[in-house]
């Protein structure tokens, strides 16, 4: 598959693809094998400028114009992104090491999903209502620098890009440097549907020195960022003097209640799955499985068949469950985890150093499951975002709930019963932002973020577009 985007080395500004102001550019990496497969710019704090004016610029007749209008652009840009679905597949697939059949049905279908959703609110939103003689009106909040990370690329820039044009707002763009393919050709999507100049900008290059230049910047009204809690904190402090709105979606790491019951043996293997989904790099795997200590054993072998069985290979292979991690770096991060895992006593149950048997090049880490895990221990704290699970014991349902919430994070949860009511019980208790009952998927019209350093305020539906909107109160509108 061709990826021309991949060699522009130029960022998207004002409706152009540009030279960043430096002439920097960066090799990207190919986790699956290493290799160089594109070229992406390394923009600056000047190309920043340049952004967040055209954006600025383009404000005023953009948040003027109908939602009918909008509308029609959504509706073209979501029958592109349709046909284009390979293509963006291939591309992620590539950046970040997704395999393919993943790629497609879950990876690239994310921005046809999130444009959809905001679609529908364009569609059925009621930008203003009378409260007796007050009319109280929705507009959009202005300029919003939105940044987004490298695990799930385009699902995580869609959901911030999508209801912020949809509300009326202009964009300025930073997603991850190591994985800008599938932001590229999102661009090139919104530029065929028709979106004017200046109402979506992309600037590619470092986090450290774009994200706090966008959060600093006076004429951005809000910062939306997608990351760690470290990096989230510095967005933070860059905002702050310029006491512009802002909204985070950083780390987590959920816990997975499997109650002492008939769906016991499923919930281990499922939740077990579900850990190791895209290599683990996802922000609400269950990382954390809380089981009965008098199953313990039990969970420990169905957990080991389940890492034993997931194939690590080659994300064009068909066999192919997981590829690679999604950078060099990340590799080497998830390799200290494991090592600390051991040093500090969890019992190692699959999985381990190194990389899998007969693979020596690519980033691909062993489906690793650690049993006889204290909540106190490094690999039961922080977020490793790698294929790596953590089986914990617990005495009873209270304790199951003090140690699930026994965490600096609070982003999702997880529950597994037989019996539902006893899994909504449990989730009423769970001091997270999203609680998972026996497996359910992701609701892409329900709030997305958490509690604690997992974050504040909420992506998805009408929850994450109304993050995008201000509130106006005319008192004596209806005299």
């Amino acid at each position: 598959m061709k990826l021309d985007v991949a060699y522009r080395g130029k960022n998207f500004i004002d409706g152009n693809w540009v030279q960043p102001s430096s002439q920097r550019t960066a090799d990207l990496i190919d986790p699956s094998d290493e290799s160089v497969c594109g070229v992406a710019a390394v923009g600056t704090v000047d190309d920043i400028k340049h952004a967040v004016q055209a954006a600025r610029t383009a404000f005023p007749a953009w948040s003027a114009t109908s939602s009918e209008d909008r509308a029609r652009l959504f509706e073209r840009a979501i029958a592109i992104l349709s046909v284009r679905n390979e293509e963006i597949a291939h591309a992620i697939s590539r950046e970040m090491g997704a395999p393919l059949p993943f790629a497609k049905d879950m990876q690239a279908m994310c921005g046809v999903w999130h444009m959809g959703v905001a679609l529908e609110l364009l569609r059925t939103y009621k930008f203003s209502e009378d409260l007796g003689t007050t009319r109280i009106v929705k507009e959009p909040i202005g300029v919003c620098a939105l940044v987004t990370p490298w695990n799930w690329p385009l699902n995580q820039l869609v959901c911030k890009v999508a209801p912020a044009l949809a509300a009326g707002c202009t964009v300025v763009v930073k997603p991850a440097q190591i994985t800008p393919l599938s932001a590229m050709i999102f661009a090139e999507v919104l530029s065929d549907a028709g979106f004017p100049p200046g109402v979506f900008n992309l600037v590619l290059g470092e986090g450290a020195v774009l994200g706090e230049a966008l959060a600093s910047h006076p004429d951005v009204d809000m910062v939306s960022f997608t990351g760690s809690t470290r990096a989230g904190v510095s967005i933070a402090v860059a905002a702050a003097p310029t006491v512009k709105r802002v909204s985070q979606e950083l780390g987590g790491k959920s816990a997975n209640i499997i109650l002492d019951d008939s769906a016991f043996a499923e919930g281990v293997a499922s939740g077990t799955a579900n850990c190791f989904s895209n290599s683990g790099q996802t922000c609400i795997a269950p990382t954390r499985m809380l089981v009965p200590k008098s199953r313990m054993a039990e969970a420990v072998e169905i957990a080991r068949k389940v890492a034993d069985d997931t194939r690590v290979g080659h994300p064009s292979e068909p066999s192919t469950v997981i590829g690679p991690v999604a950078s060099k770096r990340q590799f080497e991060t998830i390799q200290r985890y494991i090592k600390r895992g051991i040093e500090e006593g969890a019992t190692l149950v699959a999985g381990g150093p190194g990389r899998p048997d007969g693979m020596q090049k690519g980033y691909y880490v062993r489906p690793t499951v650690f049993a006889d895990v204290s909540n106190q221990m490094t690999i039961a704290r922080e977020e490793i975002f790698g294929p790596v699970l953590s089986i914990i014991g617990y005495d009873d349902e209270d304790h199951a709930v003090e140690v699930a919430n026994d965490s600096p994070f609070g982003l999702s949860g997880y529950v597994s019963s037989s019996d539902v009511n006893a899994a909504r019980r449990i989730a009423l208790r769970l001091r997270t932002g999203m609680v998972h009952l026996n497996g359910a998927f992701v609701d892409f019209n329900a709030p997305f973020g958490g509690y604690k350093t997992s974050g504040n305020g909420r992506e998805w539906g009408r929850y994450g577009f109304e993050e995008f909107l201000e509130t106006k109160a005319i008192m004596g509108f209806n005299q």
